[in-house]
C-alpha cells in the first residue's frame, strides 16, 4: 500500500511538473470536497451539500464556505429540486438560507429589472444575514445584492461595517466592497487601489485577501477598451501581481484551491506584458481553468484560456525569459538588481 501511494504520488508531481495537455484542461472543476455534494444533488439528494456547508460554518471556514455556497447556488439555476426539498425539509436550515440568497441575487443580476428586484429582495437577504451569528458569507451576498441596487455609500457602509465585524480579512466582502467602489466611481483607479493594498498588508500572510490588490489592478486594467487608464498607477499594478505571485507560490501546483488565483493572475500578467511569469502561472495552474476571468472576453472560457495560453507559449518560446519590453528581467518591478544587467 505504501508504494502505491508513493507512486501515485510521483505520478501527480510529474504531472503538476509538465503543462496539461489541452484536452485535459478542465473548466470551474470541484474539489475533492464540493465534487461528491455536486453529484448527489444531481440525483435530488441535498444530504451531502448540506454536511459541507455545515462543516464550514462549524469550522469557520469562511473563504471555503463563500466559494462552496456560490457553487452550489450556480448549480441550483438550471437543478433546483435538490434545493426546493432541502428549504422544505429545513426550512430555518442557515445553510440552505445561504445558498437559497446567493441563488437570488445570481437570478435577479441577469434580469434587465435587476435594480427593482434587488432592491425588493435586499431586506430579506440583510434579515437573513442578520440571523447567521458569526458568518461573514450572507453579508457577501447583501454586499453583491446592495451594489446590483444602487444602493447609496451610507447603506452599503452599514452593511460593510456588519461584515467586516464577523470577519476582517473574509476575501469575498473586500471583492463586494471593491467591484462597489469601482462601480461607483468609475476611472477611481487610485482608490481602488489604496482600498486593496491597505486591506491586504493588514491580513495575515496566508489570507487569500492578499490577492485583492490583483483583483484591483484587473478592474484597472479592464476599465474601458484598451485599459490606458492604468498608465498612471502601472508600477502599483505590477507591484499587485508580484505580491500575487508570492502567494501562488505558496500554494502546491496543480491544485484546485488556487485555481482562480493563479487564472487571474495569468490574465493581469499578460496585460501587463510579462508573458514569462504569465507562463508560469499558466503550468502551475495545471488541469484547472476557472470561468474568471477569462469570461469576461468571451461567452468561452475555455477556449479563451486555451488560446491565450497557445499564444503565451509561442511567444516564450521563440524568446526564452522575455517579460515583455519595458520590463526587467527580475520580475520586480520598476526595483531592478544589479544581477539583471
Amino acid at each position: 500500500m505504501l508504494r502505491a501511494f508513493l507512486r501515485t504520488a510521483a505520478r501527480a508531481r510529474s504531472r503538476a511538473s509538465r503543462l496539461v495537455q489541452d484536452d485535459d484542461v478542465l473548466l470551474d472543476a470541484p474539489d475533492h470536497r464540493l465534487g461528491p455534494a455536486l453529484v448527489a444533488a444531481a440525483r435530488g439528494d441535498h444530504a451531502p451539500a448540506a454536511g459541507l456547508l455545515a462543516g464550514t460554518r462549524e469550522h469557520a471556514e469562511w473563504e471555503h464556505r463563500d466559494r462552496y455556497a456560490t457553487r452550489l447556488a450556480a448549480f441550483a439555476r438550471s437543478r433546483a429540486e435538490w434545493l426546493v426539498n432541502w428549504r422544505a425539509t429545513a426550512p430555518d436550515d442557515p445553510d440552505a438560507l445561504l445558498v437559497e440568497a446567493r441563488l437570488t441575487v445570481d437570478r435577479c443580476w441577469d434580469s434587465p429589472a435587476r435594480a427593482e428586484l434587488l432592491r425588493q429582495a435586499a431586506p430579506a437577504l440583510a434579515a437573513a444575514a442578520e440571523a447567521a451569528g458569526r458568518d461573514p458569507v450572507p453579508w457577501r451576498t447583501a454586499l453583491d445584492a446592495a451594489r446590483g441596487a444602487g444602493a447609496g455609500h451610507a447603506e452599503f457602509e452599514r452593511l460593510w461595517a456588519q461584515a467586516v465585524r464577523r470577519s476582517p480579512h473574509h476575501y469575498g466582502c473586500h471583492v463586494a466592497a471593491l467591484e462597489y467602489l469601482a462601480a461607483a466611481s468609475p476611472g477611481a483607479h487610485r482608490e481602488c487601489l489604496d482600498f486593496a493594498e491597505t486591506a491586504a498588508q493588514d491580513a495575515p500572510e496566508d489570507a487569500l485577501v492578499r490577492a485583492l490588490p490583483l483583483r484591483a489592478a484587473f478592474t484597472c486594467l479592464t476599465a474601458g477598451e484598451g485599459g490606458d487608464a492604468a498608465g498612471p498607477h502601472r508600477a502599483r499594478l505590477h507591484a499587485a501581481a508580484d505580491r500575487a505571485i508570492t502567494l501562488s507560490a505558496a500554494h502546491p501546483a496543480a491544485d484546485p484551491w488556487p485555481a482562480e488565483l493563479r487564472n487571474l493572475l495569468a490574465y493581469v500578467l499578460v496585460r501587463l506584458e510579462r508573458l514569462g511569469d504569465a507562463a508560469e502561472q499558466l503550468r502551475l495552474t495545471g488541469p484547472y481553468v476557472t470561468s474568471f476571468p477569462w469570461d469576461r472576453d468571451t461567452d468561452d472560457p475555455l477556449g479563451r484560456f486555451l488560446q491565450v495560453r497557445a499564444q503565451v507559449l509561442t511567444a516564450t518560446a521563440a524568446t526564452p525569459g522575455w517579460r515583455g519590453p519595458g520590463y526587467p528581467r527580475s520580475g520586480r518591478g520598476d526595483r531592478v538588481c544589479p544581477g539583471d544587467h
